[in-house]
């Protein structure tokens, strides 16, 4: 498990610093000019913001996999990368497309967020020496 949530938190960093600095300097031309614009630029930033957060957390995440071996720490990854998919994803898609109702995916993806980061709280009561 360590070696997927490795690679995935090395994927997700990548496409975060990759798909950031397109927003700051492909998009602000292309959606500088719409009047929504400098909103959705805002967006795609929160996306590639979250994206990065949670790809070093990907990698926390492959730690606890090494040092537990707990069900929590693999659960965690799991929910951590759904969470990227769906909040992440659908500001892209928002951001690029303007269309709104994907808004309505953003929340499940904090959600899972939220679970993640209760999962390596379930997980870290598992290392060896933790009180």
């Amino acid at each position: 498990m360590e070696r997927l949530f490795l690679t995935l938190s090395g994927v997700n960093g990548f496409l975060a610093v990759a798909l950031g600095a397109f927003g700051a300097h492909g998009l602000r031309d292309k959606l500088g000019s719409l009047a929504d614009g400098p909103r959705r630029l805002e967006v795609w930033e929160t996306a590639s913001r979250y994206q990065m957060a949670h790809a070093l957390a990907l990698g926390l995440t492959a730690y606890l996999c090494t040092r537990t071996g707990a069900q929590a720490a693999s659960l965690s990854g799991y929910f951590f990368q759904a969470g990227i998919v769906l909040f992440s994803g659908s500001l892209y898609v928002l951001a690029l497309t303007g269309i709104r109702a994907l808004g309505a995916i953003t929340p499940l993806g904090g959600l899972c967020f939220l679970a993640g980061w209760v999962a390596v709280i379930v997980a870290a009561r598992s290392v060896s020496g933790a009180g």
